[in-house]
């Protein structure tokens, strides 16, 4: 009995300590990580973890269902795309060809409506919020100057960072892209309740606008300008401009920081295929829907262009791909979130689910995706 009343005091004491510890190294984000990710089994931030953060909702409008192909399911899919969708633990899996639903498979228990973190393919819908914003003229192009909404950024290598640089990954700030370490500036971001006072501190480390560097901070300061620029919630805006036009069928969610909080704008919008399809939609029809040009068509454009030529994999929001003759661009997401686009062909896919196999021989798109898009096509023809 001594031995246990022992023990439990020593328990007690040796988290204190290591709550004080995080106190004075100002790492209390690391308890929030501990209880939702590792509790739950994982090293790394999960598909249906949107449920232990605060989110807020994006609301749709009257719902415009996807048109339903004749040949709808009528393909099996092929042995590679079966093989991989097991492996990988897809949830979701849709083929939209010529406007219509080709193909639809969903696992584990997902249904059509079911939602799902969509991770960094929310990267793409901030880009599209910052084209709207130029549209508008909310910010007057992609060449206007952070410190015009931030004086913070006025001084030293970050007083030259435009919006376009933000949205283009090419800022020169100083972030961390780790999303297994836990000290890493992106975990902390994910944790941390002050993701505004977290990106105002960031600094100017290299020139921005010279080169392709992929950092979720660009797209957390881009969300804020924004919002200051429209003077609208990001999340409203997002409704009001997309998801309500293009005829979503569900409401989503979008994580916040905190209750009352900030959006997590680099990533983490829980949404269904369906919907997250539209956005490839938009964009595969030059920014218009329905015969409303929703975004002005060279921005589109020049959203699915590479900026750098020694980046070819990257434009304004998007990833871009030409892979043995299929070429495209798409929205992308941690453990293989996928909305993609093959113009030529008038395609899109999305995929969403656990895991992704990782490219093993530098190519900057991973392996699972490659056999997707070459599998999709054959089933396409």
């Amino acid at each position: 009995m001594k031995f246990l009343k022992r023990f439990l005091l020593f328990l007690v004491g040796l988290l204190l300590l290591i709550y004080v510890l995080l106190l004075i190294f100002d790492a209390t984000y690391l308890l929030r990580a501990v209880l939702v990710i590792y509790f739950n089994g994982h090293k790394t931030a999960f598909l249906d973890d949107y449920k232990y953060f605060d989110n807020v909702t994006i609301e749709s409008g009257a719902a415009e269902p996807w048109p339903v192909s004749s040949k709808y399911n009528k393909e099996s899919l092929t042995s590679k795309l079966a093989s991989v969708h097991r492996e990988t633990n897809t949830v979701a899996f849709l083929i939209i060809r010529n406007d219509s639903i080709l193909h639809e498979s969903y696992y584990e228990g997902y249904e059509q409506t079911s939602m799902s973190n969509s991770f960094s393919m929310a990267k793409s819908i901030v880009s599209a919020a910052m084209g709207k914003a130029i549209m508008e003229g909310k910010i007057k192009s992609l060449d206007q100057p952070v410190s015009d909404f931030y004086p913070q950024f006025k001084n030293g290598m970050a007083a030259r960072m435009t919006v376009g640089d933000l949205s283009s990954m090419s800022s020169g700030l100083n972030w961390d892209e780790n999303y297994y370490s836990p000290f890493s500036i992106t975990t902390r971001a994910y944790f941390d309740e002050n993701l505004d006072s977290l990106v105002l501190g960031l600094r100017g480390l290299e020139q921005p606008g010279r080169e392709f560097k992929y950092l979720s901070g660009n797209t957390q300061l881009l969300a804020m300008v924004v919002q200051k620029a429209t003077g609208v919630p990001l999340h409203h805006y997002v409704s009001e401009k997309f998801w309500k036009p293009m005829g979503a069928d569900e409401p989503a969610l979008w994580q916040i920081d905190r209750d009352g909080g900030t959006v997590k704008a680099y990533c983490c919008i829980a949404g269904n295929a369906r919907d997250f399809a539209r956005f490839g939609k938009l964009f595969l029809n030059g920014g218009r829907w329905n015969g409303q040009q929703l975004l002005d068509s060279s921005f589109v454009a020049k959203s699915v262009r590479p900026r750098f030529a020694d980046a070819p994999q990257y434009g304004y929001g998007w990833w871009l791909f030409d892979h043995n003759g299929i070429k495209g661009y798409y929205m992308r997401g941690h453990l293989g979130q996928y909305t993609i686009v093959i113009p030529d062909r008038k395609m899109i896919i999305v995929r969403l689910g656990r895991q992704h196999r990782r490219s093993t021989d530098g190519n900057p798109h991973s392996e699972d995706f490659r056999i997707i898009i070459e599998e999709a096509v054959k089933m396409a023809k």
